[in-house]
């Protein structure tokens, strides 16, 4: 296993690199001059010239990213254009309300998806399983942005439960971390539930019409203990992956989030950075954002041969 590990992650190059020129090409034909921003909307043209000069956009396209690519390979992801400060030290800043966020979220989903999903399983048909799906597809319908706002104007506006926006660190005591995240977390991780509560239920399912559970049921095995104990490790697979995917795709809900609730992230220091043409800052962030998808779907890859032991990797 440790050798298919070793080989995924090496394969990863190409995708990375991939992805950091697909990025880098979109950066450079999107419309917009980061030197003009520095310069002003009063400098002349001539000023503007010399502040591209001076960053090294005037070159071409391949010139600009093959000096960030060799950067890159050396562990440097550059510098912010605007700051100047290295694109690493404001991504250690950012990523604790991000992480944060990101955890509290998919612990929500799972709170309430696997139950949804499970209870939907093995009560098909009724009124309960019908309930489960009707939250599921709403919640997967829904866009995040939506959802926030409501929840911003029920629990913080009208009730004034908690915090409309911003974020307090753990550090500054468990009380207030959990109430500058609950909002946000609850909004990213009812989308993230819906998906995984359907993969839930259709995977159970499946798995409930195998012959092992009808001989179980049979010889008068309680209905949970067969789901709990022998269906969900079987079913685990198709779980198992749906998180992982949807651990990933909250980096984009948490984009959205973070700006919905003012949480200075990750999320925000990418919007930031796009408005202001900071190329460095995106490329970067975006390469990270890469690494952790294609690493959180290793992990999942591996996880399989916990729940099915006919898996077996680098044999």
């Amino acid at each position: 296993m440790f050798g298919y590990a070793v080989r995924r992650l090496l394969a990863t190059a190409p995708v990375l690199l991939l992805v950091a020129l697909i990025v880098g090409s979109i950066l450079y034909l999107t419309p917009g001059d980061p030197a003009a921003v520095i310069a002003g909307n009063e400098a002349n043209a001539e000023t503007v010239a010399r502040i591209r000069e001076r960053l090294g956009l005037d070159a071409p396209f391949y010139l600009q990213f093959g000096r960030w690519l060799l950067r890159v390979v050396q562990g440097d992801l550059g510098s912010s254009i605007f700051t100047n400060i290295p694109v690493t030290t404001m991504i250690g800043q950012r990523i604790e309300p991000t992480v944060s966020l990101a955890v509290v979220a998919i612990v929500i989903a799972l709170l309430m998806a696997l139950p949804l999903g499970i209870v939907g399983a093995a009560r098909a048909g009724s009124w309960v399983d019908h309930g489960a799906m009707t939250f599921a597809v709403l919640g997967f319908s829904t866009p995040v942005f939506i959802i926030a706002y409501a929840l911003v104007t029920v629990f913080s506006v009208q009730l004034g439960w908690l915090p409309v926006q911003g974020f307090t660190s753990i550090r500054q005591g468990l009380g207030p971390f959990l109430a500058s995240v609950a909002l946000p977390g609850i909004a990213v991780g009812v989308l993230t539930a819906a998906l995984i509560a359907r993969v839930t239920r259709a995977s159970l399912l499946r798995v409930l019409s195998e012959d092992y559970v009808r001989t179980a049921r049979a010889k008068g095995v309680s209905r949970f203990f067969v789901v709990c104990r022998h269906a969900l490790k079987n079913a685990a697979p198709p779980i198992m992956t749906v998180i992982g995917l949807s651990v990933s795709a909250l980096l984009g809900g948490v984009i959205v989030t973070e700006s919905v609730f003012n949480i200075p992230g990750i999320g925000r220091l990418v919007v930031d950075a796009v408005l202001q043409r900071d190329y460095p800052v995106v490329q970067g962030v975006t390469l990270l954002f890469s690494l952790v998808y294609v690493i959180i779907n290793l992990l999942v890859d591996l996880s399989y041969a916990l729940f099915d032991p006919r898996i077996r990797y680098g044999q």
